[in-house]
């Protein structure tokens, strides 16, 4: 029975191919998959494919995709072939996330109290003030053991040479953390001997390191911590991965309605009366949080929550005004952080980028659209943007108009090709785009990141959008052990 056939397989020119080194060429770390690959018949992957759709689609793997004002329901599109990490290239990668986020932890800590980046002209004053998610009600706030950013996304693409780099930060609420288990448990049933054969790194320890780390958080000495899990509820986009969070660390996963304030102390509403709530992982956004501070018509939230936050008598994870951090005209900034804070050269890259309210950079923009991507600074998703390669010139114009009304809320970056990795697609191999977001854990003890994270694929054929709201899908990511 003859295998997959892997001569139609064509790299994309200027472009690093996560598996092959040049046309039939493979990368050391791929040969057993190829090897597997050449015994398994067409017939076998379909079935396998096939299998991997009937379990998303049977555990409700789904994700929501609003479109005209509707929430559609979508099962999360899987490839079936894993990206695969060499132990070196995590070993960088590691380092590079971990000093990345202690710089950023600084720097909320210190934008939020004595400001020093600001007074040492590293950071304009106006950049942080304009910037929709700095929040004064932050200011002086004490957050436990002074960690801010205790769940951290960070999207990393690699270019053409090979090099990574930080697309961006996700420091508020970052999700996709429950595809990375579901794509290994998927993973497993489909290629069971493969995954040990491979020395592949284990990811399944996510849920206990994150648990244990909400448990150190806890305000009160006590043996075991009320810790809760608040989502906005089911119509959330996310809430797949809210129910799954909760149920494999234990926690009560509740809504604003479940939890009331007395005495500037969060209780739990349950059959037996009111507990007291330590620890809030909550996946509500900044402004809905507490009508009586941010948004007054959210019934998301819970009202005088930020009253128990400032008295310090409830954790909540991430802490209130993270996104000043990962808004996208800080970003550029992030390699000054870390060597203003650390005292370091960065190791991971920012990708250039252009900030659309400085004339000059502006001017460069608006001349070399058709080669730049533009982005709002405080969207997420992929909603908002706009890629120069593929825009009409009318969409230019539009979106030109657009930018000069509000500067500051775009920023411009030039295309960056992002690497390719094979997918099995309609029978046959097939190079599409990829990202990569670990992520990172941050306790008391340290910062975990387990080895591996969801890798986005840009399913259409030359497309180098990889959001799942804007048609992507993701893969299993394997990071070997030697």
């Amino acid at each position: 029975m003859s295998g997959v056939n892997l001569n139609t397989y064509q790299n994309v020119p200027d472009t690093w191919d996560e598996m092959y080194i040049s046309d039939n060429n493979l990368r050391e770390q791929y040969h057993k998959i190829v090897e597997y690959l050449k015994k398994e018949s067409a017939s076998d992957l379909n079935k396998k494919e096939e299998l991997a759709k009937r379990l998303f689609m049977s555990q409700g793997i789904t994700f929501t995709v609003y479109d005209s004002g509707e929430g559609i329901e979508k099962i999360f599109p899987f490839d079936i072939i894993p990206r695969v990490i060499t132990s070196s290239e995590w070993g960088f990668i590691e380092k590079g996330i971990k000093q990345r986020l202690k710089a950023l932890n600084l720097f909320l800590k210190d934008v939020y109290s004595n400001q020093f980046i600001i007074k040492d002209k590293v950071i304009p004053a106006a950049l942080i003030y304009s910037c929709p998610h700095f929040l004064r009600e932050m200011y002086q706030l004490n957050v436990p053991h002074d960690i801010y950013i205790h769940i951290a996304g960070i999207d990393l693409i690699r270019d053409y040479d090979g090099t990574f780099y930080v697309l961006e930060d996700n420091l508020r609420t970052p999700s996709g953390v429950s595809y990375m288990l579901e794509n290994r448990e998927i993973t497993k049933r489909l290629f069971p001997d493969l995954i040990p054969q491979c020395k592949v790194r284990s990811v399944t320890e996510y849920p206990s390191i994150l648990y244990k780390n909400l448990q150190a958080l806890s305000p009160r000495a006590v043996s075991n911590p009320t810790i809760v899990l608040l989502s906005p509820g089911m119509y959330n986009s996310a809430y797949y991965e809210h129910t799954t969070l909760a149920r494999l660390m234990g926690v009560e996963l509740v809504e604003g309605r479940d939890l009331v304030i007395r005495d500037q102390k969060v209780f739990m509403k349950t059959t037996t009366g009111l507990q007291q709530v330590d620890v809030i992982y909550r996946r509500v956004d900044d402004d809905f949080i507490d009508p009586l501070v941010f948004n007054p018509s959210s019934v998301l939230g819970v009202a005088g929550l930020m009253s128990a936050y400032r008295k310090g008598n409830v954790a909540i994870i991430n802490a209130v005004g993270n996104g000043v951090a990962d808004d996208k005209a800080v970003y550029s900034y992030v390699p000054d952080m870390i060597k203003y804070y650390l005292n370091e050269e960065p190791l991971l890259k920012n990708v250039p980028t252009y900030s659309l309210d400085d004339p000059d950079q502006k001017e460069y923009v608006f001349q070399n659209m058709n080669k730049m991507v533009i982005k709002k600074t405080n969207e997420s998703g992929g909603y908002g943007m706009l890629m120069g390669h593929a825009a009409t010139e009318k969409e230019m114009e539009d979106y030109k108009k657009e930018i000069l009304k509000d500067p500051r809320n775009f920023i411009a970056q030039p295309t960056i090709s992002l690497s390719t990795a094979p997918c099995y697609m309609d029978g046959v191999l097939q190079p599409r785009r990829v990202d990569l977001r670990p992520y990172a854990l941050v306790g008391p003890d340290g910062i975990s990141i387990v080895p591996g994270g969801l890798t986005r694929v840009a399913l259409k054929e030359g497309s180098l959008v990889v959001n799942s709201s804007q048609g992507g899908g993701s893969k299993d990511t394997w990071v070997l052990s030697s």
